[in-house]
């Protein structure tokens, strides 16, 4: 998925709803980084776009039926609007501070910060979740030691997702300091070589 697309599904939405301002959640508010920046696969491959009008959050749920995950838009361009609440996600304080804002004919589209879109995913801790933040650290557009700070302004459903994200973080912390570390000695020894 990307951006271009993002920007057909809202126009529709505009159509139909009169709104320009949109918010978007998920996995693919990483398409909200600067243009330029690779954004790796796992992290936009979604085909449904979490979002909901900025203004009136309940007003998008109304379009479901026209542009949703059984609607005639998913059915001619393979991708779907998902009407979210911005309550669903588990986000930390000064999250909408921190949206990344993109203006695209007459849009204002605003996207979560890419941390605390991770902040989140590591909230649901599902496999493509998790998937989506490894990536996001590998490629550089997630900071482990952000979301980790970060940790400490959200508010959890519950003590057992806090202890579930805080034991992910801590995971993928380690997982990261051994890729790194077999990514440079990987790099050593080839350039230690005899050419």
């Amino acid at each position: 998925m990307n951006l271009d697309q993002v920007v057909v599904a809202l126009q529709c939405a505009r159509e139909l709803s009169g709104h320009s301002d949109y918010v978007v959640i998920g996995s693919l508010s990483v398409l909200g980084v600067e243009d330029g920046v690779r954004i790796p696969e796992a992290m936009s491959m979604s085909i449904d776009i979490d979002c909901y009008t900025k203004a009136d959050p309940g007003r998008i749920f109304d379009l479901g039926p026209m542009l949703g995950e059984e609607s005639p838009f998913r059915m001619e361009h393979g991708y779907y609007l998902d009407p979210v609440s911005p309550t669903l996600p588990s986000l930390p304080d000064g999250w909408e501070a921190r949206m990344l804002c993109v203006h695209r004919d007459g849009l204002r589209i605003w996207f979560l910060d890419p941390n605390d879109a991770a902040v989140s995913k590591y909230a649901r801790s599902e496999p493509r979740d998790l998937r989506w933040a490894r990536a996001g650290i590998a490629c550089g557009l997630v900071s482990l030691p952000v979301v980790r700070s970060r940790l400490r302004s959200t508010t959890f459903l519950d003590e057992e997702e806090e202890r579930v994200v805080r034991k992910q973080v801590e995971e993928d912390s380690e997982w990261f300091e051994k890729t790194t570390a077999a990514a440079r000695a990987e790099l050593a020894a080839t350039s230690s070589k005899p050419k």
